[in-house]
């Protein structure tokens, strides 16, 4: 059995959209939208995590279909703030018709965010959103309700009794904020007996979220469980999980996010299971809001771009296979 909430549409579009070999997208890159056609420029969190490429293939998917030129860059990490307020700015200065931001911090953004509105550029948030009135729509996952459906199932294979932690990307993003919030808050009023001993932030590193796991699990000796709560954050929890030998029935591990590492971590069953977002959709979705904004069209407020719980029981499914990311 899994979760979902989806848009219905996109989902039909994301295992073709993950083999989309480029459009006018130049990866990590600085194409500068010089061409007769609308220019988005978008600007995400990370660039190198299989995530945020297939977030790329899908926007790539919808500047086909829309006949936009896109950029898509992200900086080197998710911790990595000051390198991407100064892509922002890179962006902002080609005078592209629509921006799509991925905030790593909301605040720090706040006087680029200030300057797009001025100049009349509309600003589309996608993924972990902008904490800001300025952006147009935002298409993202419910993280919060992702969260807490990842908190459900560490609870029910803990026992719904113990110990348990968290290692996060960050404290600063939307989606760090509401990774957390969601797990601890179903966790507080769903299960008493379990108490959550830490939260860590390892700004979605693997070798800095395997250090602080194994410090979490040596500070905790009856630990029962530990929630990743991004790509980099749960793959650095199983590495600690099989460096220091214990036993994945002793020491339960949930995921957020997809990838061949954390694929093969369930399979081997390192991981009890993950949540997959819909990160094609993501970058569909920003893409078509945004040549919507540029054409003057009402937005909703937020564009739901789904999610689902993925473990060795329907890693196979077929509609689990089209919303996940290697």
């Amino acid at each position: 059995m899994f979760k979902k909430r989806t848009i219905g549409a996109v989902i039909g579009l994301a295992a073709a959209a993950l083999v989309l070999a480029g459009c006018a997208s130049d990866g990590g890159g600085s194409a500068d939208g010089g061409g007769d056609k609308p220019y988005v420029a978008l600007v995400s969190k990370g660039f190198q995590h299989q995530f945020w490429q297939a977030v790329k293939s899908g926007a790539e998917q919808a500047a086909e279909e829309f006949d936009v030129e896109i950029t898509f860059e992200g900086p080197d990490t998710e911790a990595d703030v000051d390198q991407q307020i100064q892509m922002l700015q890179t962006a902002l200065d080609k005078s592209p018709a629509a921006v799509g931001f991925a905030a790593l911090d909301s605040q720090a953004a706040g006087p680029l965010l200030q300057q797009a509105k001025d100049s009349g550029i509309p600003v589309v948030a996608f993924d972990s959103g902008v904490d800001s009135d300025i952006p147009v729509t935002t298409a993202a996952t419910d993280n919060l309700a992702a969260a807490a459906e990842a908190a459900k199932h560490l609870a029910e294979a803990v026992g719904h009794a113990g110990k348990v932690a968290l290692v996060v990307h960050d404290q600063t993003s939307l989606t760090g904020q509401q990774r957390r919030d969601g797990f601890v808050e179903y966790m507080e009023e769903n299960e008493p007996d379990i108490e959550i001993v830490d939260i860590q932030y390892g700004g979605g590193d693997q070798a800095k979220s395997a250090d602080l796991a194994k410090a979490i699990i040596a500070a905790n000796p009856d630990l029962k469980g530990i929630y990743g709560a991004n790509e980099g954050s749960a793959i650095g929890v199983v590495q600690a999980v099989k460096e220091l030998g214990i036993d994945p029935a002793q020491l339960v591990v949930v995921g957020f996010d997809s990838g061949s590492a954390q694929m093969d971590a369930i399979r081997d069953g390192l991981m009890l299971g993950a949540i997959t977002q819909n990160p094609v959709g993501i970058g569909y979705e920003t893409v078509k809001a945004a040549v919507e904004a540029i054409d003057g069209k009402d937005l909703p407020e937020t564009i739901d771009t789904g999610f689902y719980w993925y473990d060795a029981s329907n890693i196979d499914d077929e509609e689990i296979q089209a919303v996940l990311y290697e």
